[in-house]
């Protein structure tokens, strides 16, 4: 009886699959990679230094000091420059351009690690007809990102002197869901476990998922308005712990989106509430299977929600220095990517 007569077509498949599962969790590290990027493009109000979008000729940057001045000309034309950045010398340009080239051209090689790998697979055989579906739409988001990408650049090109809020918020969404999609479909990849799933509990475990998610379209709103350098203090704010001013705007609820102390306090009230869930759902994991099997994620979500909630307030006390803004940002998606990990384990459940 040879090797593989001994091996059962369930392990077949998993060996089959395994190089497709790794390949999927690459990609949703690019993706990290690429919020992290995006991130400090924002933080160095790099964002707008190319005011074109070239899908093919764009991958190559400036490689004359011909093509260097026909682009910081090009910027020279945009109100951000006008109004913000006039008197910019050409070195100090390159500095902001090399960040937001770097942001495009990651997204590039994302779809080459898509496309390339993809096509190895196919040839080889080891994706099938019930893939099909889950990676077309992968592709699409994908591909959807990068003009998301350029619909929030070109709000701050003719009139305003950054990108709308509202634009970098549906572009941060986009990206997030692109992540935790990945992560979904490389989890049903691997073996089927049997495990005890307490009924209403996976729902528990979503709602605390799209909790953390709208707190990352949340900390979009602070990051496009600039929020987080203000009130940096904690607890309170200015003072109080429900701060003046939250109803400057007409109507009431667009505070929500364009007052930078509402937008400011709603992060806030959003991570209260993420702790409180966080600490409800952990003790009932504990008491009910002592973090066995699966429920193992558990333990690594209250300690993401841990460290994202120190992550948060120091980011805020030190005024958003780089390292420690991006590490938030980051340590966000980690977080909704180990409760998506969760759900689509307790969902294969034989």
């Amino acid at each position: 009886m040879s090797v593989s007569d001994q091996i059962s077509p369930e392990q077949l498949q998993e060996k089959k699959l395994k190089p497709v599962r790794y390949w999927l969790y690459f990609l949703a590290a690019l993706v990290l990679l690429m919020v992290m990027v995006g991130g400090a493009t924002r933080l160095t109000d790099s964002g707008l230094s190319i005011t074109e979008w070239k899908p093919i000729s764009g991958t190559i940057p400036p490689l004359s000091i011909d093509d260097w001045n026909a682009e910081f000309e090009a910027y020279k034309q945009i109100p951000e420059y006008q109004q913000i950045n006039k008197g910019m010398s050409l070195e100090e340009f390159k500095g902001i351009f090399w960040w937001e080239w770097g942001h495009r051209f990651l997204g590039r090689v994302i779809g080459f690690a898509f496309l390339i790998p993809f096509l190895i697979f196919l040839f080889q055989k080891r994706l099938d007809w019930k893939l099909a579906p889950a990676l077309a739409i992968l592709f699409f988001m994908g591909g959807f990102q990068g003009f998301l990408g350029w619909w929030m650049v070109s709000s701050g090109l003719s009139e305003r002197v950054d990108v709308s809020q509202y634009r970098l918020a549906a572009h941060l969404s986009a990206a997030c869901v692109l992540f935790v999609s990945l992560i979904w479909v490389s989890r049903r990849l691997r073996p089927a476990q049997v495990l005890w799933v307490q009924k209403g509990w996976p729902l528990l475990i979503s709602l605390l998922g799209i909790v953390v998610f709208i707190q990352i379209a949340a900390g979009a709103f602070v990051a496009g308005l600039d929020a987080g350098f203000t009130y940096n203090t904690w607890p309170l704010m200015d003072g109080r712990f429900i701060p003046q001013n939250l109803a400057l705007i007409d109507p009431l609820w667009l505070n929500w989106f364009e007052n930078i102390t509402a937008v400011q306090f709603n992060h806030r009230m959003i991570a209260y509430l993420i702790v409180a869930l966080t600490v409800g759902l952990t003790w009932h994991a504990w008491s009910k299977t002592q973090f066995d099997g699966v429920h193992g994620w558990m333990v690594i979500i209250a300690a993401l929600t841990l460290l994202q909630v120190i992550l948060g307030i120091l980011t805020l006390i030190y005024v958003v220095p780089m390292h420690l803004a991006l590490a938030h940002q980051v340590t966000a998606f980690i977080l909704v990517g180990a409760i998506t990990a969760y759900l689509s384990d307790m969902s294969r459940q034989n």
